[in-house]
């Protein structure tokens, strides 16, 4: 495996049971400084794969390695490389924010002085720091994504992982997001999220890769997908095609 391969997928396919495979050989690889979006209509198989690749998902077909190691063999490696923010994030609600935040870092093992300085930082750019006191049971949709993606960035992953990561967000939030994602992969981290949003990911993404019934279609890097043309058209086309 080449050594700037953050997240590399080969052969993974995923059967619930019936003929048809909700992952069905899904093989591809995220680099370094990669913001890799994957595309697809709803029960395409987009989050399946994502919950294999973060570990939530079993999986017997393929090989999912991140950053050398093998999700099957040696989750707890890739657990602390990868974070994860599912579409809806499912929090503690019983705690306070800050509570929730250091019980994440606690986790992590992040010092006291590193794990403050971060949430400082997140938390202020997401402009919550303010909020941390209160309950998360007193949040509304989005300031618990916020929070979620606060958590997912104290112990500075390697890989980040996220299922409709803009869903539930405010305009501003969604440009600090995005802000982040560029700054994680200049410092040599690796993004990959589903989207529906195709505008958002033909802005954003480096690389792409369309699923449809388990498989994937088309992939590789914004250029050689579009050749001039949107996203959006891509994708429709392709989708009509095969």
């Amino acid at each position: 495996m080449a050594e700037n391969v953050v997240l590399d997928i080969q052969g993974y396919s995923k059967n619930y049971g019936g003929d048809n495979k909700a992952a069905d050989n899904v093989c591809l690889t995220v680099e370094a400084g990669d913001i890799y979006g994957f595309i697809g209509h709803n029960g395409a198989g987009k989050s399946t794969t994502i919950r294999a690749v973060v570990g939530v998902l079993d999986f017997t077909e393929g090989e999912i390695h991140i950053n050398g190691h093998s999700v099957k063999e040696d989750p707890i490696a890739c657990k602390r490389e990868t974070a994860y923010i599912p579409d809806n994030p499912d929090l503690y609600e019983n705690l306070t924010g800050i509570q929730y935040l250091n019980f994440i870092a606690d986790i992590f093992e992040i010092d006291t002085e590193k794990r403050k300085a971060l949430i400082q930082k997140y938390s202020d750019m997401f402009e919550i720091t303010s909020d941390l006191g209160d309950l998360i049971s007193s949040y509304s949709h989005g300031m618990k994504q916020k929070v979620a993606i606060i958590s997912a960035l104290i112990h500075e992953p390697k890989l980040m992982v996220m299922d409709e990561p803009f869903v539930g967000l405010d305009p501003k939030a969604s440009f600090t997001l995005k802000q982040i994602m560029h700054e994680m992969c200049e410092q040599g981290a690796a993004v990959f999220f589903s989207t529906h949003v195709l505008d958002v990911a033909e802005k954003l993404c480096n690389k792409v890769a369309i699923i449809k019934q388990g498989k994937i279609i088309v992939k590789g890097t914004m250029e050689e997908l579009t050749h001039g043309q949107s996203l959006e058209e891509v994708f429709l086309e392709v989708e009509d095609e095969k």
